[in-house]
């Protein structure tokens, strides 16, 4: 096999797609537990709507349901990278450790923070209802 890893440039538009397509379903799973106990998380039985984690469940479940889907990606990945900023600084840097995530519980936070700060900047790819309303532009002249 060659060293040359440029064979694979193909494929990292579908890489991109999938990986947006995972944390959107893995966020929502986050939702999901908070507000519908499904799967059930017995920490959030008697969570109330209306609490920080009940609307933390509200912008995970819509907000994952969104991104997985790729509507609406930009600025709902920029909130959701706001959200979970704010949860790493409250939940896990006052444990202490700020400058170490591992130390603190916060990794998945800082993960889920900086990834939605990319899809923010590099919008939703292929594979998506924002690339489908997209309207389509025609093929420039070739020029040969």
């Amino acid at each position: 096999m060659s060293s040359d890893m440029s064979s694979l440039e193909p494929w990292s538009t579908r890489a991109y797609a999938l990986l947006r397509i995972v944390v959107g379903y893995l966020y929502l799973m986050h939702g999901s537990a908070k507000l519908l106990h499904m799967p059930h998380v017995a920490m959030f039985d008697q969570l109330q709507i209306a609490s920080l984690i009940g609307v933390a469940g509200i912008l995970e479940l819509v907000g994952g349901a969104l991104v997985l889907v790729g509507l609406f990606v930009r600025p709902v990945a920029f909130i959701l990278s706001g959200e979970m900023a704010v949860a790493y600084f409250m939940a896990h840097a006052s444990k202490g450790w700020v400058l170490v995530p591992l130390m603190n519980q916060g990794e998945a936070a800082v993960l889920y923070c900086f990834v939605f700060l990319y899809f923010a900047a590099a919008g939703a790819g292929i594979w998506s209802i924002d690339a489908a309303r997209r309207p389509s532009r025609p093929a420039a002249a070739s020029t040969a």
